[in-house]
C-alpha cells in the first residue's frame, strides 16, 4: 500500500493496538487467559440489573427504541441527554453549565484524538504545538494520538515512598514550565495506570498555570467524579471555563456503548461538534438513551457512590494482599491505590525489562501491560519505566488471585536467575 504519513502512523504498531490485539486474540484463540491487562470494568450484578431495567424501559416506552436506533442525533450529541447532564452538573456542583457546554463522543479515545490534535501539532505559523503532561506515567491511549508528532512535553514525577511498602507519584512543579509551544495541559484523575489521584492543591496549581498562559487544562475523569467515582481519597471535582473535563460511561459498566462526555466552554464544544460532523456525522444514540433516566433521577450518582466505589475499594485491598503474600521477601512497591481499577506494581532492580516479563507472563496465560507503554512523549533514559507493570483487579477474583501468583513466580524467577549468575 502507498500510505501517507498519517496512514503509516495510525496503521503501525502502538501500545494501545497491542493491548486491544491481545484482548481480541485471547477471546478468539480458545486458549484460557487470565485477563489482567485490559481496562474492562467488573461485572457488578446490581449495576447490570439497573442497566437491564433501563433497556426494558426503552423497549416498553412507545416507539422510543425505534427513535433511538433509527434517528441521527446532531453532531453535538443527544439533546435530551446533554440537557440532563447540564442540569445535574448545575444542581450537584454549582457549575455554570448549559447544553452549549457539553459534547458527546463515540468513546473517550475519539474525544482525546480530536482534542489533542486541535491544541497540538503544526500551527499556521509553522511552529509545533504540544500538550504538556505534567506527570507520567499516564494513560497508554494518549501515546499515538498525535497526527503530527511530537505532541507531548512529558515530565517525570517525584516519588514518595510511604509506609507499608506503598509509594506515590507527585507533580514536580520545579521542573515544569510553559512556553509558547504548549497548547494545553492534560492530566488524568484518577490516573490510569497508577491509581494516583492528584490532590486538590496540585489540580489548583495546574489550573492557575493554565489560566495564566491562556491555555486549557484538560482533566481526564474517566474513573472519577461525579461518575463512576472510583476514588478512594479526598478529591473535589473541578470545572470552570478554562477546564475541559472528560467523562465516560465505560467504567460505570457500559464500555460496549462507547459513550464519552466533554464539558468545556462554548467555543471548544462548537469546534468539537464540527470535528464530529466531519469524522462520523454524529455520535451514537444508544449509550446516551440508556443512561438518560439515570442522569435525570440522579441515580447515576447514588449507584456510583453506594455500589461501584465500595465494590472496587474492597477488591483492591484483597488484590494487594495476594501480591504481597506471593512476593514476600522480594522487592515490591505498590502505588498507593487512590482510585481507578488497577494496581501499579514496581519491582525495584528488576533484572529483566518489564516487556520481557510481559512476554514470560503471556506464555503462561497471564496478560498484563508493561510499564514502558505509559510514558507518552518521554525519551529520557529512566530505568524505573522498565521495572513496573499495570495489572487490573477488576476481573474474576479467582483469575486475579491466580494471575498475581504467576506474576510473583516469574518476578521471583528473574531475581533468582540473577542471583545464580552473580
Amino acid at each position: 500500500m502507498k500510505l501517507s504519513e498519517f496512514g503509516s502512523k495510525l496503521s503501525g504498531h502502538a501500545g494501545i493496538v497491542s493491548l486491544m490485539d491481545d484482548l481480541g486474540a485471547s477471546m478468539s484463540s480458545g486458549r484460557s487467559f487470565r485477563m489482567l491487562g485490559g481496562g474492562n470494568p467488573a461485572r457488578i450484578p446490581e449495576v447490570e440489573a439497573r442497566f437491564r431495567k433501563s433497556m426494558r424501559d426503552i423497549l416498553d416506552d412507545g416507539d422510543r427504541f425505534e427513535k433511538t436506533i433509527g434517528t441521527y442525533d446532531g453532531p453535538q450529541g443527544n439533546a435530551r441527554f446533554i440537557e440532563a447532564l447540564a442540569d445535574l452538573f448545575q444542581s450537584e456542583f454549582g457549575w455554570n453549565t448549559g447544553p452549549e457546554n457539553i459534547y458527546i463522543t463515540n468513546g473517550s479515545q475519539s474525544g482525546f484524538f480530536a482534542l489533542f490534535n486541535m491544541f497540538a501539532g503544526k500551527r499556521s505559523d509553522g511552529r509545533q504545538g504540544k500538550i504538556l503532561l505534567p506527570i507520567t506515567p499516564e494513560y497508554i491511549g494518549y501515546s499515538d494520538t498525535g497526527v503530527q508528532d511530537p505532541i507531548f512535553d512529558s515530565h517525570q514525577p517525584t516519588i514518595d515512598t510511604l509506609d507499608d511498602l506503598y509509594f506515590k507519584y507527585r507533580v514536580n512543579f520545579d521542573n515544569i514550565s510553559v512556553d509558547e509551544s504548549i497548547g494545553a495541559i492534560c492530566v488524568s484523575r484518577p490516573t490510569n495506570p497508577t491509581g494516583n489521584v492528584l490532590t486538590d492543591e496540585e489540580v489548583e496549581t495546574l489550573s492557575v498555570l493554565a489560566s495564566k498562559n491562556h491555555i486549557p487544562l484538560i482533566v481526564d475523569d474517566a474513573y472519577g467524579a461525579p461518575f463512576p467515582n472510583i476514588i478512594f481519597s479526598s478529591a473535589t471535582p473541578i470545572w470552570n471555563d478554562n477546564t475541559i473535563l472528560c467523562l465516560s460511561l465505560s467504567k460505570l459498566g457500559l464500555p460496549g456503548v462507547r459513550t464519552g462526555i466533554v464539558v468545556a466552554r462554548r467555543d471548544i464544544i462548537r469546534a468539537l461538534s464540527n470535528v464530529a460532523a466531519v469524522m462520523n456525522l454524529a455520535p451514537g444514540s444508544f449509550g446516551p438513551d440508556l443512561a438518560l433516566d439515570l442522569v435525570k433521577s440522579r441515580e447515576i450518582i447514588s449507584l456510583s457512590n453506594e455500589v461501584i466505589r465500595p465494590y472496587y475499594q474492597g477488591r483492591v485491598q484483597q488484590a494487594i494482599q495476594w501480591i504481597r503474600d506471593a512476593m514476600a521477601g522480594y522487592p515490591l512497591y505498590v502505588h498507593k491505590p487512590e482510585g481507578a481499577i488497577f494496581l501499579w506494581l514496581w519491582f525495584p532492580g528488576l533484572p529483566i525489562a518489564s516487556q520481557d516479563l510481559y512476554e514470560r507472563l503471556k506464555a503462561r496465560g497471564v496478560l498484563v501491560i508493561a510499564g514502558r507503554h505509559f510514558f507518552p512523549g518521554m525519551d529520557a533514559v529512566w530505568r524505573h519505566r522498565h521495572e513496573c507493570i499495570r495489572v487490573t483487579y477488576s476481573q474474576n477474583p479467582e483469575d486475579v488471585e491466580a494471575g498475581l501468583g504467576i506474576i510473583a513466580e516469574e518476578v521471583i524467577r528473574a531475581y533468582d536467575e540473577r542471583q545464580q549468575t552473580a
